[in-house]
């Protein structure tokens, strides 16, 4: 670029191509500022931009996530009459899509007068990144169009299915992959293993781990992290082995897939010798997310001492995870004092993080400190931030439903709520005694019960029961953890219905039949 600039700098004339290329150069060598500034010049100069010039400067602003520097070209191509460009109108799309202001993203879909696979698909994995259900809407309606998809597009297609969770449509697009003769290469067949993991089928996804003829580090990692997801962590490490054996070298990824799989089985051993093991005999030198599946591994384990003593010993910057990776353990081992350290320490890092103090003020509601809980609380509201609400989805007659906690907005609501009553009459005679300490207010013991008994999760049951034909596994996924409450109900929802069910929470997946968890009560 510098020889370039040199010899642009040389020249007497100067047309709308010559522009293009320096603006090109720098946008493509990631030099935003000289993009920027040679952009300008073209503003100043006579040369008007056009439609080759103008989506180079827009890439800069979407690869450097610079949306008040978009709006600015937005402005410019709005003034030179090119929105009506497809080039320029899909560089703006694709630019406020990875900036995350999807409604702008949508309006400038909407409007356009023809668009190309390539747009579709930049739409549709716009809203994969932030509402996956109405990415496959999308998708529907391209197929719809006829307009007929890629392998970039499946891709993105199929991440959108992980994110949802949607089996139904994780075999659909399958079943659409095979059809259309798409070879399994890494990029695709990795990513539908990962979409069959967090679709709750880690026997789908090692049959499409099979069924690749070339797979990479990334490829093999992809299929521990699945183990990890469903708490087959022999499974995860008998994987490690069998990639090392056909010699693929593990990098940071693996060893996060591996360590974070022996922390939610409980392999405490083979998980610190994993981690003692990766710089000295692998050169993969540990990071910040090694360290805190290994605060996990011993927190879960009850080791908070020791795990704690990690943290102090570490030469590596901590960060949010890490103490939350703490904290989490002392609210399973009501472990007060060092709660209170990492919570500190999370205020610190992120004192607007509305979760923080939620945790914190569980584990003091727990232990009957309702003082603490008042005071969090305050804290939230004078700091003007929301608890995020808790939020269960299952997949029926290929349609997504929603619930949240005393939902009462389903059409079916009066036949859910009937079917929940008539459940929890079955639990309580075969022992259920809801566990009031799960509930973070200061009410009655009996206001406690009718809360806990009307969670998301127990709702969404409650419609997979009278919904889902008997046989069939009943699949919900949850945008938080699941509490233990609702963890021991879907166990015995499990032996006294004769009833599988599949729950994909924030942390993992749970897979209860005949009254156990594949958790084994360690999550």
């Amino acid at each position: 670029m510098d020889d370039a600039h040199y010899l642009f700098d040389g020249m007497s004339m100067r047309d709308s191509t010559t522009w293009s290329v320096m603006v090109g150069g720098f946008a493509k060598l990631g030099d935003y500022g000289s993009c920027y500034a040679t952009f300008r010049e073209v503003l100043r100069s006579d040369v008007a931009p056009d439609n080759y010039t103008l989506p180079f400067v827009i890439r800069t602003c979407r690869d450097g996530k610079d949306i008040r520097m978009g709006r600015v070209i937005h402005e410019v191509v709005l003034k030179h009459g090119l929105l009506l460009d497809h080039f320029v109108c899909s560089s703006l799309v694709d630019m406020y899509a990875k900036c995350l202001v999807i409604e702008d993203a949508q309006k400038l879909f909407e409007r356009m007068l023809s668009k190309d696979l390539v747009t579709w698909t930049v739409m549709i994995g716009a809203y994969a990144d932030c509402n996956a259900y109405e990415s496959l809407v999308l998708f529907d309606r391209m197929m719809e169009e006829g307009v007929v998809p890629d392998k970039i597009a499946m891709v993105t297609v199929v991440n959108a299915c992980a994110k949802l969770g949607a089996m139904h449509r994780a075999r659909f697009v399958n079943e659409y992959i095979l059809r259309k003769g798409f070879s399994l290469d890494v990029i695709l067949g990795t990513a539908m293993i990962d979409m069959y993991a967090k679709c709750g089928s880690v026997e789908s996804a090692r049959e499409v781990f099979d069924r690749m003829r070339e797979k990479n580090v990334i490829s093999w990692s992809a299929m521990i992290a699945a183990y990890g997801y469903h708490g087959q962590g022999k499974e995860a490490i008998d994987l490690f082995h069998m990639m090392m054996s056909c010699g693929i070298l593990p990098n940071r990824v693996t060893f996060v897939s591996l360590l974070y799989a022996c922390s939610h089985a409980g392999h405490i051993e083979e998980g610190l010798r994993f981690f003692d093991v990766m710089w000295e005999e692998y050169g993969v030198r540990p990071d910040v997310k090694h360290y805190t599946c290994v605060v996990d591994l011993l927190g879960r384990a009850g080791k908070l001492d020791e795990a704690f003593k990690l943290i102090e010993a570490m030469t590596i910057e901590k960060d949010e995870r890490l103490w939350s990776a703490l904290l989490g353990a002392c609210r399973i081992h009501k472990n007060m004092e060092l709660a209170e350290k990492a919570a500190n320490s999370l205020l610190e890092l992120q004192p607007q993080n509305a979760g923080h103090y939620v945790l914190l003020s569980n584990i003091y509601a727990k232990a009957g400190r309702w003082g603490k809980v008042a005071k969090f609380r305050d804290m939230m509201t004078q700091r003007k931030l929301k608890k995020v609400p808790g939020w269960t989805w299952i997949e029926v007659d290929n349609k997504t439903h929603q619930f949240s906690v005393g939902d009462r907005t389903h059409p079916q609501s009066k036949e859910i709520y009937e079917m929940l009553m008539n459940l929890i009459m079955k639990l309580e005679m075969a022992g259920y005694v809801p566990d009031t300490d799960f509930v973070s207010q200061d009410v009655e013991e009996e206001v406690k019960q009718q809360m806990l008994y009307t969670h998301s999760e127990k709702l969404a049951i409650a419609f997979g029961l009278i919904s889902i034909p008997e046989g069939d596994p009943i699949r919900i996924s949850k945008n938080l953890r699941v509490c233990g409450d609702c963890h021991t109900f879907i166990k015995m929802v499990s032996a006294i219905m004769r009833r599988s069910v599949i729950v994909r929470d924030a942390n993992r997946f749970h897979h209860f039949s005949e009254g156990t968890c594949s958790c084994g009560d360690y999550w």
